[in-house]
């Protein structure tokens, strides 16, 4: 099992990423549901989430990706996702879950 690793940093003014490596799953989701939690209080215009280091997310990982989601839509800011590899971006076409999600290249594609 590879554990998940969290590595969040500030690409620009307004703007949180959190970089993500390993597993997304019932073990790690809260972690980065946390990390998340803490960005959002700083008011962000902003959050990014990189997946393309991720392995593998499971529906504990993804539906921590949404509660984020919603709670940007409610909250007023930006929501992002940096597309993983195939069995994440599987993941979110097979939930039928990628159309909700701004994606990006890369997190500096952000235009704020």
């Amino acid at each position: 099992m590879a554990r998940l690793t969290l590595r969040t940093e500030r690409p620009d003014d307004g703007v949180m990423c959190v970089a993500l490596g390993g597993e997304l799953d019932l073990s790690s989701a809260y972690r980065l549901d946390g990390e998340l939690r803490r960005i959002e209080r700083t008011d962000p215009d902003t959050v990014i989430v990189d997946l393309r280091d991720v392995a593998f997310m499971d529906s504990a990982g993804l539906s921590r990706l949404l509660a984020a989601h919603l709670r940007a839509r409610r909250g007023g800011w930006r929501f992002a996702l940096v597309p993983g590899p195939e069995p994440v971006q599987r993941m979110l076409r097979l939930t039928a879950t990628h159309e909700r999600f701004l994606t990006l290249r890369a997190p500096e594609a952000v235009a704020t």
